[in-house]
C-alpha cells in the first residue's frame, strides 16, 4: 500500500520533472570521456556526421574539455545553433557586436546625464547648507533612495563589515538579511532567531524565511517607491515660483547637454536627441542601478586572477548594457556572479553579453520578481519525500526545515558560490544540456545529490535548520563535484525508472 501511495505521488508531482525518454551513457558509444577536442574538431570539419543530441549526450555524461570551452559554450547557451557554417556564425557575431555597441552608447549617454544631475543635486544641498536654510525633504529622499532600497538578495561573503544591528541591551543581534523593504519597516520580533558563522548565509532575504512573504515585501517596496515619486511630483507642482525656476534652469541645462552629446556622438537611429526620452523617473532608476552595479563589480571574485581592473570594467559594461535593456527588473545582487564565469571562459565582451542574455532567460526567473524559487522548493520537498523518506522525517522533526530555504543560494546562482571556479564550469555545462538529455529541472537533482552526499553526517548529528546552514557554508568550495554530478544523474535515472514502472 505504501509503495502504491509513493507511485501515486510520483505520478502527480514528479512526472514533469524528468524526460521520460532515457538517454543511456553507453550507447551509441561510451560518453564518460565527455566532449573532447578531437571529437569537436571532427564535428567542425563535417558537422553533418554528428547529431546535436549526441554532442549534448557527451557533455552531459563527461563535460567539455577545458581547451575548447570557449568554442563550445556559445553553442550550449544558444548564441549559435549546432550545424551553422562559419559564415553564418560571423554574421551573428557582427550583428551582436553592433547591437552591443549601440546599447553601450545609449546607457553611457544616460549615465552622463545622471552624473551631471547628481552634481547639481549635491551643489544644491551644499548651497542650502552654507546658507543655513533647510533642505527640501524630496531632495533628501532622492539622494538617499539607494541607501533604503537594497538590491541584495543575500549578504555577501565578501563583505566582512556586513551590517549587524544591535539589540536594545547593546548586544549584537542576529545578522539580518538585507531586503528591498526599508529596515525600519520590519519589527524586531519578526527577525529569525538563528545565528550564522558566516555573514553570507545564502538564505532568501526574508525575515521569516517565507519566499511568498519576501515577494510581497518586494512588491510593497516597489509600490512605496512609486508613491514616493508621485509625492515628489506633487510637491514639485506646489513649490514656490523661485524653486520652480531653479528646477527649470537645471532641466534646461541638462537638456542642452544631452542634445549636444547625442548630436556629436550618438547614432541618430539608436537615440532620441531630446531629454523627453529621459524622464525624471528613468534617471532615478538608472542612477540606482548604476550605484548597485558599481558596488558589486568592485567585489566580484576579486581574488580570482582574471579580474584585473580592465576586465572588471568590461564586466561593468556588460552588466550595465543588460540592465539598460531590462530596467523593469533592474540589477539584483547575484547577477555579477552569473556573468563572471562566462567572461573568464569567453574573454570577449560582446560574446559574453550575448551568452549572458541567453543565460538570464532562465536564471531571471529565480530572482525576486520571478516565480521559479517557490516551485524549486516545492519540488525539492516532493523529491526528497519520495527518494529519502528517512531524511525527510528528520527535517520535519528538527524544526521542520522541509521548506528547503537553505537551498536558496544554490538555485539563485546555479551553485556558483558553493564550488571552485573550475568546478563551476563543469557543473554549469551539464545544467545547460540536461533539458535535452534528462531533465529541465536538473538543478533540483544537483541539490538533492548535495544533500544526499552528506546525509549520514546530517542524520548522525541530528542537524536542525541552523546546523545545516552552518554546515553547508563551511563546506563551500570543498565538495567532490564529480561525485555530486554522478549522483545527480543517478537520481534522475531513478525517477525516470519509476516513471517506466508506474
Amino acid at each position: 500500500l505504501a509503495y502504491c501511495r509513493h507511485l501515486s505521488t510520483v505520478r502527480t508531482h514528479l512526472s514533469a520533472l524528468v524526460n521520460h525518454n532515457i538517454v543511456p551513457p553507453d550507447r551509441p558509444c561510451e560518453a564518460s570521456g565527455g566532449l573532447s577536442k578531437e571529437v569537436w574538431s571532427k564535428y567542425q570539419k563535417d558537422c553533418k556526421n554528428y547529431k546535436e543530441l549526441e554532442l549534448l549526450r557527451l557533455v552531459y555524461y563527461g563535460g567539455v574539455q577545458h581547451e575548447i570551452r570557449k568554442e563550445v559554450w556559445p553553442f550550449l547557451l544558444g548564441h549559435y545553433q549546432f550545424g551553422m557554417i562559419k559564415k553564418d556564425m560571423s554574421q551573428i557575431d557582427a550583428k551582436i557586436n553592433e547591437r552591443y555597441q549601440q546599447v553601450m552608447r545609449e546607457w553611457k549617454a544616460c549615465e552622463v546625464i545622471v552624473k551631471q544631475r547628481e552634481k547639481e543635486m549635491q551643489s544644491a544641498i551644499f548651497a542650502k547648507l552654507s546658507s543655513g536654510s533647510s533642505i527640501d525633504s524630496h531632495v533628501l529622499r532622492l539622494a538617499h533612495r539607494d541607501s533604503t532600497l537594497s538590491n541584495e538578495v543575500f549578504m555577501s561573503v565578501d563583505e566582512p563589515d556586513a551590517e549587524i544591528q544591535e539589540t536594545p541591551n547593546g548586544e549584537d543581534s542576529t545578522p539580518i538579511m538585507t531586503t528591498l523593504a526599508p529596515p525600519a519597516a520590519v519589527p524586531p520580533e519578526e527577525r529569525p532567531l538563528v545565528e550564522f558563522d558566516s555573514p553570507d548565509s545564502g538564505l532568501p532575504s526574508s525575515r521569516n524565511y517565507s519566499v511568498t512573504s519576501a515577494h510581497s515585501q518586494i512588491l510593497s517596496s516597489i509600490d512605496d517607491g512609486q508613491s514616493t515619486e508621485e509625492e515628489v511630483g506633487g510637491r514639485e507642482e506646489g513649490r514656490t515660483p523661485v524653486g520652480g525656476r531653479q528646477d527649470s534652469l537645471i532641466e534646461d541645462r541638462l537638456c542642452s547637454q544631452l542634445d549636444k552629446l547625442v548630436t556629436s556622438g550618438a547614432d541618430s537611429d539608436g537615440m532620441s536627441a531630446s531629454l523627453s526620452s529621459y524622464t525624471i523617473e528613468l534617471l532615478d532608476t538608472v542612477a540606482l542601478n548604476l550605484h548597485r552595479i558599481d558596488k558589486d563589480v568592485q567585489r566580484c571574485d576579486r581574488n580570482y586572477y582574471y579580474f584585473t581592473t580592465a576586465n572588471l570594467e568590461k564586466l561593468r559594461n556588460i552588466m550595465c548594457s543588460y540592465v539598460w535593456e531590462h530596467l523593469e527588473m533592474g540589477y539584483v545582487q547575484g547577477m555579477c556572479d552569473l556573468l563572471a564565469p562566462l567572461m573568464v571562459i569567453l574573454d570577449d565582451e560582446s560574446l559574453a553579453y550575448s551568452c549572458f542574455t541567453q543565460l538570464m532567460k532562465r536564471m531571471s526567473q529565480n530572482f525576486p520578481n520571478g516565480g521559479a524559487m517557490d516551485t524549486h522548493f516545492a519540488n525539492m520537498r516532493s523529491l526528497i519525500q519520495i527518494l529519502d523518506s528517512e531524511l525527510f522525517e528528520l527535517m520535519q522533526q528538527n524544526g521542520d526545515y522541509t521548506h528547503f530555504y537553505f537551498c536558496y543560494r544554490w538555485f539563485l546562482l546555479d551553485f556558483k558560490r558553493e564550488l571552485l571556479y573550475e568546478d563551476v564550469f563543469a557543473v554549469w555545462e551539464v545544467i545547460w544540456v540536461a533539458p535535452r538529455i534528462s531533465s529541465r529541472h536538473f538543478v533540483l537533482f544537483l541539490a538533492l545529490a548535495l544533500v544526499t552526499v552528506y546525509r549520514e553526517i546530517i542524520i548522525d548529528n541530528n542537524m536542525d535548520f541552523t546546523d545545516i546552514i552552518k554546515f553547508f557554508n563551511e563546506m563551500a568550495e570543498r565538495h567532490d563535484v564529480q561525485l555530486i554530478l554522478r549522483m545527480a544523474r543517478e537520481l534522475v535515472h531513478k525517477v525516470q525508472s519509476l516513471m517506466d514502472n508506474k
